[in-house]
Formats: structure tokens, sequence, C-alpha cells
């Protein structure tokens, strides 16, 4: 695979591009949570943002401050092109060791 991914950099790639442009630590944090019944860390999100973004797989903004956040301004992140040919690798990938299971298998 050109473009590798691990598990939870794929999951969090994965909600990057399903939040389009609004996708920070937070949003993702709690998205794995309620999407994926699966506790995680802020700061383990972080950490798979930074990476992501230091392999050219997102990129990110400062958006602008809100009253709800003390004001604050939070870190936005998107999808660059890079981004999404590794998340079609990854999703080629495991479709095709899919369908390596025999279905009497998986039925």
């Amino acid at each position: 695979m050109k473009y590798a991914l691990g598990e939870f950099e794929e999951i969090v790639l994965l909600l990057v591009a399903a939040q389009h442009d609004q996708a920070y630590g937070l949003s993702i944090t709690k998205a794995i949570e309620d999407q994926l019944n699966r506790a995680v860390t802020l700061s383990s999100v972080h950490t798979a943002l930074y990476r992501l973004e230091d392999k050219g797989f997102v990129q990110s903004q400062i958006g602008g401050s809100s009253t709800s956040r003390g004001g604050r301004r939070k870190r936005l992140f998107s999808i660059t092109a890079t981004g999404k040919l590794a998340l079609r690798e990854s999703h080629d990938a495991r479709n095709q060791l899919w369908s390596l299971i025999p279905k009497i298998i998986i039925e």
C-alpha cells in the first residue's frame, strides 16, 4: 500500500472527511464515541490529527473565536487530495480482503 494508515488514523481521517471542513479535535472525539461506542481521549485524537497532517492527508487552519469557547479559536481540519487517495486505497484493500472470505463463514 502506498498510503499506509493505521486503524485509528483511518477512523480519524474518515471523520475529518465526514465533517467536511468543520472537523476539530473535540468534534472527532465525540463522533468516535457516538458512532463507534468507543472511548477515546482528546489527546489521542490530536496526536492522530497531527500525524495525518505531517503525512499530508489533512490540512488545518485556525477558525474564528467563539464566546462558547471563552474566545478561544479552534483548529479546523480538512482532508487533502492525498488523504482522499489514502482513504480510497484503504477502502479498496479492505473490500479485497472481505471478498476473500467465503460467504458461509460470515453468514
